[in-house]
């Protein structure tokens, strides 16, 4: 992938300095473990648990100490610049593409923690994973995610990290195009296994959309290289839901999807991208 050249997005808010509480409370680690071992049985969706968990510890939550990071200083500075350049292209690709679609593209922010901080949708966990809330517009990364990918998944690389961010701002995306808000209607009067399947096809979705970038960005300018395709493919099919309830209970709970299967993954990515067109993209 080839960001040499490329100008860096400004919406970038860096929170790796704040020192607190881990947040607006935070549940610790013993909490994090605690709800991880709930989804381990249950096949809950840990996000989910984690909000609720968050949401009862939230008025004993200390103070949280903010402090900026000296780049001079900071070992993830390289990291950063890539990640700012990447959202750099999702910025100028949305935009026009909200423009083919007769609409304003209106970026999100991306937010980078460590460990925990605290968002509109109650306090965010680095074991939740990259996530993005529509509440505030905003996407959310522990940059510890990447390293996880790499040593635990064997998908690294600079695209298999683009991916990751195109990815969560592909729910920014559904969140401007309304579909958040209808699925989050939806949810209301269903139980919790026929919402898992609206949420894959929620998450397969954003897979697309993440193609659609891709494809749309290289054809503006192009920036990817041999190999590139291949590294985000790699990272779809690791984090599916079927191998990682295999590598984590060793069975496969479909009812308890969440995200969709490896194949579902790979195959939505694949289909953004082949078409660079967000109307391939409807589930």
């Amino acid at each position: 992938m080839r960001l040499g050249d490329e100008d860096e997005s400004s919406n970038i808010e860096d929170r790796r300095g704040w020192r607190g509480g881990g947040g607006r409370g935070g549940l610790g680690i013993g909490g994090v473990v605690l709800v991880l071992a709930v989804s381990y049985f249950t096949g809950i969706d840990p996000r989910v648990l984690l909000g609720v968990a968050e949401q009862a510890s939230e008025s004993r939550a200390p103070a949280v100490e903010q402090r900026s990071i000296d780049p001079a200083q900071d070992p993830q500075a390289a990291l950063k610049r890539e990640m700012a350049r990447v959202l750099r292209k999702t910025e100028t690709s949305w935009d026009a593409l909200f423009q083919q679609m007769g609409g304003r593209y209106q970026p999100p922010v991306l937010v980078l923690f460590r460990g925990a901080t605290p968002t509109a949708c109650g306090t965010g966990q680095a074991a939740m994973g990259p996530f993005y809330c529509p509440a505030d517009r905003k996407v959310y990364l522990d940059m510890a995610f990447f390293t996880e990918l790499e040593r635990r998944f064997g998908a690294g690389g600079d695209f298999a990290r683009a991916y990751v961010i195109a990815h969560e701002v592909g729910h920014h995306v559904q969140n401007l195009l309304g579909i958040s808000e209808q699925a989050a209607r939806a949810r209301r009067s269903m139980s919790e296994v026929e919402y898992n399947k609206v949420s894959v096809r929620i998450e397969l979705q954003a897979d697309c959309f993440a193609g659609v970038w891709a494809a749309h960005a290289n054809r503006a300018r192009p920036f990817l290289e041999p190999g590139d395709v291949e590294e985000a493919l790699t990272a779809a099919n690791a984090i599916g839901d079927d191998m990682l309830q295999k590598q984590a209970r060793g069975v496969v709970v479909p009812d308890s999807f969440t995200h969709g299967t490896s194949a579902q993954r790979m195959k939505w990515f694949k289909t953004g991208f082949d078409a660079g067109d967000p109307k391939a993209c409807t589930l």
